[in-house]
């Protein structure tokens, strides 16, 4: 029986993605995640699931970070992007970042099916106006690579400060010592090539999908 995670934290969208999944693949097993830090805890929960479906717009996701982080923590997991942002540079973007497949949330049931039908015999699927755009840019391919070499704590500390916390409220956050989450932040800009906490948030906002969703840390000693 397939397994299933689908991550998304809009009930509604969630019940209605279950349907379309159920009518194609009978007896499936469906599990849900509301939050990215729900999907990761899901992810280890069942590493040898079948699929993956995605939202990109959900709490502790910013662009395309959580897809590429959870590539690099199970590289073995086939990842769909199911998302209402269809433009077909954000398409390609997702598909070059390690996407398996790309759905539209306005896709019909039908397209759905196909879609699903398609990606579990291990054939990618994507809106054929995502192969109508250029290739992700290599600066953008290369920012990805170095987010992968990230343990999980040090990406929750780069997407905290990626919101604009201080080093303070991030150790409270995570119940642990500042000097703990300073070691983090100076092994964070060791990995990503960058010498303060600016440059790297600027660094992993290359993989934003809105330039203004982009918050600069406040710098501290």
């Amino acid at each position: 029986m397939p397994t299933l995670l689908i991550a998304d934290d809009h009930p509604l969208f969630r019940e209605a993605l279950k349907g379309a999944v159920q009518r194609v693949i009978p007896g499936v097993q469906l599990l849900e995640a509301d939050s990215v830090e729900a999907l990761y805890t899901l992810a280890e929960q069942h590493p040898d699931a079948d699929l993956v479906l995605m939202d990109l717009n959900m709490p502790g996701a910013q662009g395309f970070n959580a897809l590429v982080h959870l590539r690099s923590l199970h590289p073995q997991l086939p990842i769909v992007v199911v998302s209402a942002r269809e433009e077909p540079t954000v398409m390609r973007r997702a598909l070059d970042h390690g996407a398996f497949g790309f759905i539209p949330k306005s896709a019909d049931s039908d397209t759905i099916g196909h879609a699903l039908g398609t990606i579990l015999d291990g054939e990618r699927w994507a809106p054929a106006e995502a192969h109508n755009v250029p290739p992700t840019d290599h600066e953008e391919r290369e920012v990805g690579q170095r987010l992968r070499e990230l343990t999980p704590q040090q990406f929750r500390v780069l997407q905290m400060l990626g919101v604009g916390r201080l080093n303070k409220q991030i150790a409270y956050d995570l119940g642990v010592s500042e000097a703990t989450i300073k070691a983090h932040v100076t092994a964070i800009l060791r990995k990503l090539g960058v010498t303060n906490r600016t440059q790297a948030v600027l660094m992993a906002g290359k993989l934003a999908i809105d330039d203004d969703a982009i918050v600069l840390p406040p710098e501290e000693d």
